[in-house]
């Protein structure tokens, strides 16, 4: 049997939602509950208190990263291939518990706001913009990244990494970026993309295991994302593949998934695990065969907002 995924549809098991006649509250729902009951998976598995990452890292082939340093240097390649001047604003559309923010103050003295719709995530990121010493330049709020509190443009960059998947319409998410972009403003977004439509059964369960798992509706091809840039008016739309440099992250996060499976088992027989946190942890194996059997790539866009 062969199954399809098409844009702007939920595919995930909608079973624990309250909210599913309205698959946007839904999908913000289930989001929440994923990012504010995965916290600390995250810091004993992943990401640490200094790179506060939930995010793949860029392992630069001719100079390898260990995990922590790839994470940082994520920030890095996408500050870069955006063009981000110290003195520019940035709004952090997505930001978790402030990691990428936190490194743009700190690193380049960058005033960004950062939004999520966790109001736990955003405490965690005050606290550690504070501990961190950059509670001045890195504040957060409560917002939708497709619906935002702020004045027509009011920022020079908009910044969405590995938080653009969770639109249920990515072309809304844009929408609202180019409006609160200033003229000459710029958007980079770096996530994960589809390379087919159609799938075989054994991949469509690891496909929808990922959608469950980390609480995303669907995923864009490249070429729809680039229309979808190009039809709301940015120009100067680019693409960077940069699967290669994401793919010992892929690798890292199925071995530690590996490692931690009997942990998991017990822990969950034991009722010490919630369904979103072993939702959590299904997909780090899943992820890799989308990686693995080539269903997905991960990319960088950027794209300007004209003058």
């Amino acid at each position: 049997m062969i199954y399809t995924i098409e844009p702007n549809r939920d595919y995930r098991d909608l079973t624990q939602s309250d909210h599913s006649d309205n698959p946007c509250q839904a999908i913000k729902a289930d989001a929440t509950r994923h990012y504010d009951e995965c916290y600390r998976d995250y810091l004993f598995a992943w990401c640490n208190s200094d790179n506060l990452a939930l995010h793949y890292g860029y392992w630069d082939q001719t100079s390898p990263y260990q995990q922590h340093r790839a994470l940082l240097n994520k920030n890095q390649v996408l500050y870069q291939k955006a063009a981000i001047k110290p003195d520019e604003n940035v709004l952090d559309a997505g930001c978790g518990i402030g990691g990428s923010s936190i490194w743009m103050a700190k690193q380049q003295g960058n005033r960004v706001t950062g939004i999520t719709i966790s109001a736990k995530q955003a405490d965690y990121a005050r606290q550690h913009a504070n501990r961190h010493g950059v509670s001045g330049l890195a504040t957060f709020e409560v917002a939708d990244f497709c619906q935002t509190p702020f004045a027509n443009a009011s920022f020079d960059v908009v910044w969405a990494l590995e938080s653009s998947c969770h639109a249920l319409n990515k072309g809304d998410f844009l929408r609202e970026a180019w409006r609160v972009l200033k003229p000459g403003g710029r958007i980079v977004v770096c996530d994960g993309f589809l390379l087919q439509r159609r799938f075989n059964a054994r991949q469509w369960q690891a496909l929808l295991t990922c959608l469950n798992g980390w609480a995303v509706p669907n995923l864009c091809t490249r070429d729809e994302f680039t229309q979808l840039l190009q039809q709301q008016g940015f120009a100067e739309v680019n693409c960077q593949d940069i699967t290669a440099q994401t793919l010992p992250s892929a690798d890292y996060m199925y071995k530690v998934a590996k490692r931690l499976q009997p942990v998991q088992k017990i822990s969950q027989w034991l009722g010490f695990r919630t369904p979103a946190q072993t939702a959590n942890f299904l997909v780090g194996l899943a992820q890799h065969r989308l990686f693995s059997e080539k269903l997905t790539e991960y990319l960088i866009f950027t794209a300007q907002k004209p003058a």
